[in-house]
């Protein structure tokens, strides 16, 4: 165990603990932050199954499909066209906040639905699909924290290094 000389080196230690515990779940949450953005991007395209509260994606209308392929895309991936609403998910982390998400208006219609598209939802499915991978990066990065090292031991059963 170690023993301090004085209140201020133990003060100072206290301090130091708290930045390494800090900087360790910002570092997860980054890490959080990028695999849910993945994810939401990995979705837009293929059909997706009910998850959560979130439902099932409807199949894509005749006209669409027929649309579609006046366009010279594919017929049958939804939300995937040019490939831009996809690359408009976005991630920013400032502390121990973490922001996914788009300034795509189609992204905000096909993620909540309108009156003649049902919903498509790709941002909060992609939370859902991340549960125990979130659980597991940010109690990893909290135990690392508190550890103050890199290695988690194995008994604590996180299988991430931050």
């Amino acid at each position: 165990m170690r023993e301090f000389k004085s209140l201020a080196e133990f003060s100072l230690q206290l301090v130091e603990a708290s930045a390494k515990e800090s900087l360790a779940l910002h570092l997860g949450l980054d890490a959080v932050a990028a695999h849910v953005q993945k994810k939401a991007k990995d979705e837009i395209g293929h059909y997706q199954q009910a998850v959560g509260h979130f439902p099932a994606w409807e199949e894509l209308a005749e006209s669409t499909k027929a649309d579609r392929l006046t366009q010279g895309y594919t017929e049958n991936d939804p939300g995937l066209r040019s490939g831009e609403m996809r690359n408009s998910v976005e991630r920013q982390v400032d502390g121990h906040e973490a922001l996914i998400g788009s300034n795509d208006q189609d992204l905000v219609w096909f993620e909540l639905g309108t009156e003649k598209q049902p919903p498509r939802p790709v941002l909060g499915t992609a939370v859902e699909y991340s549960h125990d991978y979130i659980r597991r990066t940010l109690g990893g990065a909290a135990v690392a924290g508190m550890l103050g090292e890199a290695s988690i031991p194995a008994q604590l059963s996180y299988d991430h290094d931050i």
